[in-house]
């Protein structure tokens, strides 16, 4: 075989490989995690999966292969995708009169930032209050909040957060509490929550009168993966196999657990008198089975008035965004922000309604 066939041999295949994982990530959104757990991830790597197959589009356009369609079908249902994850023109709008600002935080429990000079918790709860305090915003929700004294959970977060009505469900345990909040300026006529089964994680719901209209405000934590970066450098520089079968088990376990939790939010939904909106960190991407099951019958307000990269998750920036607000269609989005404050490791979603 000649230098030139096996070159051409050799790069059809890998055109068809990388169209083929991003095929995968497609069909990742239909199909249950609970039965094949895996797919998930092709919808975790779907930006560089994407990025390998649009250079391979442009390297055979540069070298006018024949083999240009194959990365051409496989980049054409990227179009309805891709949205998720950047938006390339300014959707904002100016806010109308009776519009109200929300904001959905992960505050990561308040844990230290020694480079923004937060070394205590303390320290991270103060700022993260001093902050939201100045976006003067309706509805703010809030996940992984966390309380150090068990008996002072709502004297902390009245304290903090005054001039709001607080909803909020709480897990004890030895370090602390730590849970969902709900802090609303609008009047507030019911309030709940959905335990995830075997789980620390769960959603915190309340009724929040908008204007002439109640609406259903759902704060939502999913599944966390529960993996360190960090931790899992150092650990594999000891036993690697053993490290990255704990890692391949906390993810299987995590994304397994996923559908169920959002089975749960969605039957609390079906037999909510009012509509509802769902918010939080989902732990998923725009390619996943949960974004989509979470979104039907409602809209994103990224796609809707978003703007650039709508990455939420600070260490692995722009790759994934995994913080949501999904607003009924009663509604309307005229801005979408995430700001790159470092308080927590995800950045704060900032929406006017």
């Amino acid at each position: 075989m000649s230098k030139n066939r096996f070159f051409g041999f050799s790069a059809r295949f890998l055109m068809l490989m990388a169209a083929g994982l991003l095929v995968v990530s497609y069909l990742s959104v239909l199909v249950n995690p609970e039965k094949l757990w895996f797919l998930t991830l092709f919808g975790i790597f779907f930006v560089p999966i994407f990025a390998l197959n649009l250079f391979l589009f442009a390297w055979s356009l540069v070298r006018r292969s024949k083999a240009v369609f194959i990365p051409l079908l496989a980049l054409l249902p990227s179009l309805i995708f891709m949205g998720g994850f950047v938006q390339l023109s300014d959707n904002s709008r100016p806010a109308e009169e009776d519009s109200i600002k929300f904001i959905s935080y992960n505050v990561g429990r308040f844990s230290p930032n020694k480079k923004r000079g937060l070394a205590t918790r303390p320290e991270c709860l103060d700022s993260v209050a001093a902050y939201i305090a100045r976006q003067d915003a309706d509805i703010i929700c809030l996940q992984e909040f966390y309380v150090p004294f068990p008996d002072r959970a709502s004297s902390v977060i009245k304290s903090h957060f005054k001039g709001y009505t607080p909803v909020y469900y709480m897990y004890s345990s030895k370090k602390g509490m730590y849970g969902n909040v709900i802090l609303s300026r609008l009047p507030v006529s019911d309030k709940g929550s959905v335990k995830f089964e075997g789980s620390s994680n769960l959603a915190v719901y309340a009724d929040v009168k908008i204007r002439d209209k109640v609406v259903r405000i759902y704060n939502c934590h999913l599944e966390s993966y529960n993996i360190s970066l960090t931790a899992l450098a150092k650990s594999l520089r000891g036993d690697y196999k053993a490290a990255m079968q704990e890692t391949e088990n906390k993810m299987k376990s995590s994304i397994a657990r996923r559908p169920a939790q959002v089975n749960q939010v969605l039957a609390d939904i079906e037999n909510s008198p009012v509509e509802s909106l769902v918010c939080g960190d989902l732990n998923d991407s725009p390619v996943s089975y949960t974004y989509y099951r979470l979104s039907s019958r409602r809209h994103d307000s990224f796609r809707s008035a978003g703007k650039g990269f709508g990455a939420t998750y600070s260490m692995l920036w722009p790759l994934l965004r995994i913080d949501y607000v999904f607003y009924p269609r009663g509604m309307k989005a005229s801005s979408h922000s995430s700001p790159k404050v470092h308080y927590s490791d995800h950045y704060p979603v900032i929406v006017q309604l």
